[in-house]
C-alpha cells in the first residue's frame, strides 16, 4: 500500500510529460482532437455563465422591492391570465385607503406599509419642452423608506405635504433630464400636469439601465396620496385606470408567512368576509417570481447541458483516438516496463491520467474562451456577464470526467498486455 502512494506522484507527472509530448508531437492532430472538448466546454460554461448572470442582474433589479416585503393587491403575480381566473381578479376590490390604515394600525408584525396608488403615463410640461411616457404614482409617506429612494436634489414630501395634499411633485432622474437644461435647477420650478401646475421639490437619483426594472423610478414621477385623489377617482378605478396597492415590510427578525397570517386575519375582519368566503385579495411576495424565474432557468441550462453534451462527446471520441494511437505507439515501452514489474493498475493509471491531462487543458482553453466571449457579450448586452468560480470548476470537472470517458478503454488495453507480445511488436 505504501509503495503504491509513493508511486502515484511519479505516475502523475510521467503521465502529464506524456500528455505534454502528444501535444507537441503531432499539433494539428492534437489541436483538431481537443476542439471538441474545448467547444463542449465553451457550449455548456458559456450558457451557464449567461442563465447565471440574467439571474443575478434580476435578483439585483427586484433587490429595491424587497424580500421581507408583501405586496396585496387584486391579483396574484404567480397565475397566468390563460387559467381562466382574470375575471374573478378583476371583480375584486382594489386595495383602498381604509385597509391601508387598518394594517398601519393592527398588524403588529409590521415594520412599516405604505398605500400606492398607480395613476398610469402622461406628459409632462415644461416651458417649451415636455417629457411624455412618465408615470405616476400617488404615494403615502413610508414609501421614500420602504424602496430605499435616495435624492440627486431636493428632498422628499413632509407630513404635512402629505396631509395637505400639496401641489408638490418629485420627478426621475431622466424626466429632469428631459425637462430642464444641465446649467438650470429645476428645485422649486412648476410643471404642468394634465391641466395642473405642480412644483417640483425633489429629483430622484438615477438608478441605470436594468435588464428587468420593476419600478422604474427614472422615468417616474411621485405625488402625495391626497394630490393623487384629485386626478383619479378611486371608487371607481379600472384596471387601466388608479390601480393601487398596499406594500408592508416586516418587522427585523419576524418571518414573512407569520406576518402574512396576520394580514389575512386582519383584512378579512375589514372588509367583513365571512368564514366561507374566499379571500378577495391576494399576498404576493418575491418568491413567487423568483420560482417562475428559476423554472425557465432551469429549462435553459438543461439546453446548455444538451448542446453541450453532444460537442463533448465528438470531443470525447477525439481523445479517444490520441490515446489509441498513444498506446500503440508506446507498445514496445509498456512490454518492457511489464517486464520489469510494473502492475495492471500502474499502466492503466499512466494512460487514464494521460487522458485527463489532455481533457483538462482543452477545458481550461474552453474556459478561456468563455471569459473573451463573457467579456464581448458584457460589451454589447446591458448587463454584465460573468464567469463564476462554480462554473470554472464545474467546467474542468466536466473535462476530468471526458478524460475518464475517453482513456478508460485504450488505458485498459494497455495495462492487459502481455510483456513479451508487447516487446515483440
Amino acid at each position: 500500500m505504501m509503495r503504491t502512494l509513493f508511486l502515484l506522484p511519479r505516475i502523475f507527472f510521467e503521465s502529464v510529460r506524456q500528455a505534454l509530448q502528444q501535444l507537441s508531437g503531432n499539433k494539428l492532430r492534437t489541436v483538431l482532437s481537443l476542439s471538441g472538448i474545448t467547444i463542449g466546454i465553451f457550449c455548456v460554461i458559456m450558457v451557464l455563465s449567461a442563465v447565471d448572470s440574467l439571474e443575478a442582474n434580476i435578483q439585483d433589479s427586484f433587490k429595491q422591492l424587497g424580500d421581507d416585503v408583501v405586496y396585496i393587491s387584486k391579483i396574484p403575480w404567480g397565475e397566468s391570465p390563460e387559467e381562466g381566473n382574470y375575471w374573478k381578479y378583476m371583480r375584486r376590490p382594489e386595495c383602498s385607503y381604509r385597509d391601508y390604515e387598518v394594517i398601519k394600525k393592527q398588524v403588529t408584525t409590521a415594520d412599516i406599509s405604505t398605500y400606492t396608488v398607480f395613476i398610469g403615463g402622461g406628459t409632462v410640461e415644461y416651458a417649451t419642452s415636455n417629457a411624455t411616457n412618465v408615470f405616476f404614482i400617488g404615494v403615502t409617506p413610508d414609501y421614500k423608506d420602504m424602496f430605499g429612494l435616495e435624492f440627486y436634489k431636493g428632498r422628499y414630501f413632509t407630513p404635512a405635504e402629505f396631509y395637505r395634499g400639496t401641489n408638490q411633485i418629485v420627478i426621475g432622474y431622466d424626466v429632469a433630464q428631459t425637462l430642464f437644461r444641465s446649467s438650470e435647477d429645476p428645485i422649486g420650478k412648476y410643471i404642468k400636469v394634465r391641466g395642473q401646475r405642480l412644483q417640483i421639490i425633489g429629483v430622484l437619483q438615477k438608478e441605470g439601465k436594468d435588464l428587468i426594472n420593476p419600478l422604474n423610478f427614472d422615468q417616474a414621477a411621485l405625488i402625495p396620496y391626497n394630490t393623487a385623489r384629485k386626478y383619479v377617482n378611486l371608487k371607481k378605478a379600472g384596471f387601466n385606470r388608479g390601480r393601487t396597492s398596499i406594500s408592508v415590510k416586516a418587522k427585523e427578525g419576524v418571518r414573512l408567512e407569520n406576518m402574512k397570517v396576520e394580514l389575512t386575519g386582519v383584512l378579512r375582519t375589514a372588509r367583513l368576509l365571512k368564514p366561507i368566503e374566499d379571500n378577495n385579495f391576494e399576498l404576493n411576495t418575491l418568491s413567487i417570481v423568483s420560482q417562475i424565474f428559476e423554472n425557465i432557468f432551469g429549462i435553459i441550462r438543461i439546453a446548455g447541458y444538451i448542446i453541450g453534451f453532444f460537442a463533448i462527446i465528438v470531443g470525447g471520441f477525439s481523445v479517444a483516438n490520441i490515446m489509441f494511437v498513444s498506446v500503440k505507439e508506446r507498445t514496445k515501452l509498456i512490454g518492457i516496463k511489464k517486464a520489469l514489474g510494473a502492475k495492471n493498475y500502474v499502466i492503466l493509471m499512466e494512460f487514464l491520467v494521460e487522458a485527463i491531462i489532455l481533457c483538462l487543458i482543452g477545458g481550461m482553453v474552453g474556459l478561456i474562451f468563455v471569459v473573451l466571449g463573457a467579456k464581448a457579450a458584457t460589451a454589447i448586452a446591458e448587463y454584465n456577464i460573468f464567469l463564476s468560480p462554480t462554473n470554472a470548476i464545474r467546467g474542468l470537472l466536466i473535462a476530468s470526467a471526458s478524460g475518464v470517458v475517453a482513456g478508460i478503454i485504450p488505458a485498459y488495453r494497455a495495462s492487459r498486455m502481455v510483456p513479451v507480445e508487447a516487446i515483440r511488436a
